[in-house]
């Protein structure tokens, strides 16, 4: 095997240093991936985190396990590791120090508080509860407990039109509880120390890279799947994934370029040609932006519940990714 990539990390605790490699060989095609704890005693640990022939998925899986370890404290002797390209300078470090101090500072009590009022919120209007305010906004709010729309319009993620239409609420909710300290936020640059920080980055980089890595091996493994005539349920069988899971992904695809057809074609056997027309027809007259209006459409107002709305749901979704490549075909034709 010939090492075609290497580099040394060192972390440091107290008056103890510990020493590791990470490392990419190749021979014959064939792709591996391993760790190395290197111990004062002259011992050596290794492990393997990747063997096989995609580099790809090789690459994904060592962005994610590196991230692993530099959250742990871990630091090269040689930077750019990752690889990715990114660089948190200026306001987007701030703004993600800010991000940073509140998940490990926010008052729960409050947070929860929020979380409730944003549940009815987006019951009220029919909305999915993100729409109305992230997770990540509802801590920065616990945290840093604005009293006013100035100190509201500080916290990213708020803009002119959201401290508009739910400013209002907010700050009935903060208005009323005890905070020390103060507007501007310039301050949590000083209170962060430069060590929590780093970690906390690298953290954020294992999740975004658990994530890709997921997605990359859902593709692969619908891929495989459409070439060997599999169906959605024997693919979620053989995975963790739900059906609607499974959709969205196939949904992907077909944005990518992807043929899909046959899974479709598959999954929509069992559905008479007359229901798909009159989708179909639904689709050319109301638009393929929102599925809901499609669904009262066809099947009327009380369009029934439970695995039955579901099936119907995800029929829709499979139409609409034909209706919507028949479009787009039409569109370069002309």
């Amino acid at each position: 095997m010939q090492i075609v990539f290497m580099n040394r990390l060192v972390k440091e605790s107290g008056s103890d240093e510990s020493r590791a490699e990470v490392w990419i060989g190749e021979a014959e095609g064939a792709w591996k991936l391993g760790w190395r704890d290197m111990h004062d005693s002259g011992e050596v640990q290794e492990s393997i985190w990747y063997e096989g022939g995609s580099w790809n998925e090789m690459l994904y899986i060592y962005r994610h396990e590196l991230a692993v370890k530099l959250g742990q404290g871990f630091r090269p002797l040689i930077d750019g590791i990752l690889l990715d390209g990114e660089d948190q300078k200026g306001r987007s470090q701030s703004i993600q120090k800010l991000y940073c101090y509140s998940e490990l500072n926010y008052q729960e009590l409050l947070y929860n508080e929020l979380c409730a009022w944003r549940r009815k919120k987006a019951a009220a209007e029919r909305k999915a509860p993100y729409f109305i305010a992230t997770n990540r906004l509802l801590r920065l709010i616990s945290t840093f407990v604005p009293m006013t729309v100035e100190e509201l319009l500080q916290l990213p993620g708020v803009g002119e039109n959201k401290a508009a239409e739910y400013g209002a609420d907010v700050l009935n909710i903060t208005s009323g509880q005890e905070r020390s300290h103060s507007f501007p936020l310039d301050w949590v640059h000083d209170m962060l120390d430069e060590h929590t920080y780093e970690s906390w980055v690298y953290k954020q980089k294992e999740l975004k890279y658990k994530q890709d890595l997921d997605k990359y091996r859902t593709k692969q493994m619908l891929l495989r799947g459409i070439s060997e005539g599999k169906r959605l349920e024997h693919m979620e069988q053989e995975s963790s994934l739900t059906r609607r899971e499974l959709v969205e992904s196939l949904e992907q695809l077909e944005k990518e370029g992807y043929d899909v057809d046959t899974l479709i074609a598959g999954e929509l056997q069992e559905m008479p040609q007359s229901e798909q027309s009159e989708v179909w027809n639904a689709f050319e007259e109301l638009g393929d932006a929102l599925l809901k209006p499609i669904l009262q459409r066809v099947y009327g107002q009380e369009a029934a519940a439970g695995s039955v709305m579901e099936l119907r749901y995800e029929r829709l979704r499979l139409i609409r990714m034909r209706f919507r490549r028949e479009g787009e075909s039409r569109r370069n034709a002309g």
